[in-house]
Parts: structure tokens; C-alpha cells; sequence
């Protein structure tokens, strides 16, 4: 498989992990109308340390892979499970601009044919290549944290939600072998 390796400018800066740590691959998507937006905002630095967000690897909508961050790091990608995992990002639009505006909660943008055949490579590639690897899970399922919504604050909105409704786990599914630990996949099936 091909995958095409564009390294943040502070993958170095980022904690190294143990290969056998890794036992989860958690699905996003970027909600964010381009790679080269996605890439800008994964540039971004937000922590003290010098680093800033991304997951592991993006998955265009031509299904062409492009990898960030090495495995052997960890990216910062999902609040509480970075250390076990890794983050897979899709190009899809989302929720974008209003990602938090109570009315825009539903994303419209279907995910392609070839960039569900390029995540189901990688993710049968990675599981193949790193034998402690059992389970996947989508963001919406690990952080399932409320905020007020940014056009009326006594209303209160998921956080994340993605890969969300759109995202054809069923199909996912059955062309991997790891085991969906994620509640909320189980209702698109």
C-alpha cells in the first residue's frame, strides 16, 4: 500500500510509545473542506510543548493516504485514549463552518467510495503490521462531552461527532478484523 509521508513540522517534539501499546484505531473526520485546510489547522501549535493536534494519518477523498505522525508517536487526536491509539482523519466537510451552531448538528457530505477503500487498506495494513491492534472506535464514541451551542448558550451540543451519521460502518466492518468498541456505530449498522 502506498502511503504518502508528509511529517508535521513537530512530530519529533511529540512523546515516542512502545509499538505494543497501540491497541485502538479511532475514526474522524476533519470537518474541514480540504487537505490543505486540514493541514493548516494541524500545523497549529497549542500546547506548551511546541506541538498541536492531528491524528496519525488523513484519508483523501480520492482515497490517496497521507501520513502525519509516525505510530511509534503520539498524536494528540481524541481526549483521554492518545497514548493506546491511533487517529485516522477523513477529509469531509462535517459540520464546517458552524461546527457548533445548534441548527447545523447534521453533516451532509457522504464519505467516497475510493476513500472508504483507502481507509479499509490502511486500517487492514496497520493491523497487519502492528499485532497488538484490536479494536476501532469513532471520536463520537470516546468524547462524548456537551458544550453550549455558539448561537445560544443555554443550548448544549456534542462536542465531537464525528465520523458520524453518514459514516458506513457496516460496511467498514465487514472488510476489517478488529472489533468495534464504539456504542454509537452500533446504530448505523
Amino acid at each position: 500500500m502506498h502511503i504518502e509521508n508528509q511529517a508535521l513540522p513537530y512530530e519529533n517534539l511529540l512523546d515516542d510509545r512502545p509499538l505494543k501499546q497501540v491497541e485502538l484505531i479511532v475514526i474522524h473526520c476533519t470537518e474541514l473542506p480540504d487537505l490543505i485546510t486540514a493541514r493548516t489547522y494541524g500545523e497549529k501549535i497549542h500546547y506548551d510543548s511546541g506541538a498541536g493536534n492531528s491524528g496519525h494519518y488523513y484519508v483523501d477523498r480520492d482515497g490517496c493516504v497521507y501520513q502525519w505522525v509516525k505510530v511509534e508517536k503520539i498524536a494528540h487526536h481524541v481526549k483521554g485514549h492518545n497514548q493506546q491509539s491511533i487517529g485516522i482523519e477523513l477529509i469531509n466537510m462535517g459540520r464546517y463552518p458552524n461546527w457548533h451552531h445548534s441548527e447545523q448538528q447534521q453533516p451532509t457530505e457522504t464519505y467516497t467510495d475510493g476513500q472508504m477503500d483507502g481507509l479499509i487498506d490502511l486500517i487492514n495494513h496497520l493491523h497487519q503490521t502492528i499485532p497488538s491492534l484490536k479494536h476501532i472506535a469513532g471520536h463520537e464514541d470516546l468524547d462524548t462531552s456537551l458544550m453550549p451551542a455558539s448561537d445560544d448558550s443555554k443550548q448544549q451540543v456534542r462536542r465531537k461527532i464525528d465520523p458520524g451519521p453518514l459514516f458506513p460502518w457496516q460496511y467498514i466492518m465487514k472488510n476489517i478484523q478488529l472489533i468495534n468498541i464504539g456504542s454509537t456505530a452500533k446504530k448505523y449498522e
